[in-house]
């Protein structure tokens, strides 16, 4: 179920990665950097399960607060660009 896990979220970055690069606006792209975050965030969760030591699950919940705070920064900048 791992490996399927890995698969999955090796098809899900290289679709947010391919958003990225041709994303036609700066909301698609930034959608798209956001799931390569929460992407990796899940790579790193199920590394965890898969070796049983939790190690890098803080650095889950320092990614997700970033990313959340990143995001809402990058939309609010969208946001005040049409004024």
């Amino acid at each position: 179920m791992i490996t399927a896990t890995f698969v999955i979220l090796g098809a899900a970055g290289a679709g947010f990665a391919y958003r990225l690069l041709v994303g036609p606006s700066l909301a698609d792209r930034t959608m798209a950097l956001n799931g390569l975050v929460v992407t990796g965030m899940g790579a790193l969760a199920a590394d965890a399960v898969r070796t049983g030591r939790g190690a890098f699950l803080p650095t889950l919940v320092v990614a997700a607060l970033v990313a959340s705070i990143g995001t809402g920064m990058i939309a609010r900048f969208i946001e005040g660009r049409g004024r």
